[in-house]
């Protein structure tokens, strides 16, 4: 398990690095990074949609486009009208899509049964795995340089995933103290300050590298254990949900990992939070 769980994320990680390089000279189209978005937004919705209960677990027919779409809608102020400013198409599109969620209940309809839970679990995974990911990809465009806004990428990313790496190397070695014994029984209080100390150092060696806050180092510390903290309650949040599904893992993709919903559910909650962070300095 450890070596699969170290030879993924190695993987996954050079894979991100590449992706940054190749799409840099493409600025604002980006067109990797779209792909890769529209890749995620399909996977991770088709892993979440089969953890929900059949008689709740809304059409994917209805639930992925409206994912893809809300990703989709990042590439639109940007590539066709910048003076539209970054947020309005992400939002109009999010509320199309609560919109037809309807529409299509109201075509389908047949009688009294599930329709009211159908409708808000279509629009629960529309947040969730198309607004929140859209905090991480609108720092794609966060000043107009490609090179500085991939680093602010990988600081996002890797401050939570390598929170997840101290978390679990600290929790195997001296984990005593259950964290959340009823959703996610391994997590332990050593294995999460363990986590968030490697989620500061990341950013403080990420700061180091490419200056990013006004404050150095003292603020790097603060984002890192900030963003590292949200990033434990976005795994833990997945935790929840594959718990009430009375499911392991999201699914066996990604060896070591499980799915790719397990690799990305804490950037889910650590994005917005680092976005918003970023966007007063």
């Amino acid at each position: 398990m450890l070596r699969y769980r170290l030879l993924t994320g190695t993987l996954l990680a050079v894979g991100l690095a590449a992706e940054l390089v190749a799409d840099a000279p493409l600025t604002p189209y980006f067109p990797i990074l779209f792909a890769l978005a529209m890749l995620c937004g399909v996977v991770t919705c088709s892993e979440l949609v089969a953890l929900l209960p059949a008689e709740h677990r809304p059409d994917r027919s209805a639930v992925v486009p409206g994912v893809l779409g809300v990703l989709a809608s990042n590439w639109y102020a940007p590539v066709f009208s910048p003076a539209t400013g970054p947020w309005p198409p992400v939002v109009v599109t999010f509320a199309l899509v609560v919109l037809a969620a309807f529409l299509h209940e109201l075509y389908h309809y047949r009688g009294p049964g599930n329709v009211v839970v159908r409708l808000a679990m279509t629009t629960w995974v529309v947040a969730y795995l198309g607004l929140l990911p859209s905090f991480l990809l609108k720092l794609r465009w966060f000043d107009g340089d490609p090179t500085h806004t991939g680093w602010l990428l990988m600081l996002v990313i890797f401050v939570p995933k390598c929170g997840d790496i101290g978390a679990y190397f600290t929790g195997r070695l001296i984990g005593r103290t259950p964290f959340s014994p009823l959703i996610s029984p391994k997590k332990t209080w050593e294995g999460f300050f363990g986590g968030v100390a490697l989620s500061a150092l990341t950013a403080v060696g990420i700061d180091a590298v490419v200056p990013i806050f006004r404050h150095g180092p003292v603020e790097a510390v603060a984002f890192g254990v900030v963003v590292g903290t949200a990033g434990v309650l976005g795994d833990l949040a997945e935790s929840l949900v594959k718990r009430d599904g009375g499911a392991k893992d999201a699914s066996r993709r990604l060896p070591g990992f499980g799915g790719l919903l397990d690799v990305m559910d804490s950037i889910l909650f650590a994005a917005p939070v680092a976005y918003l962070w970023l966007a007063r300095n």
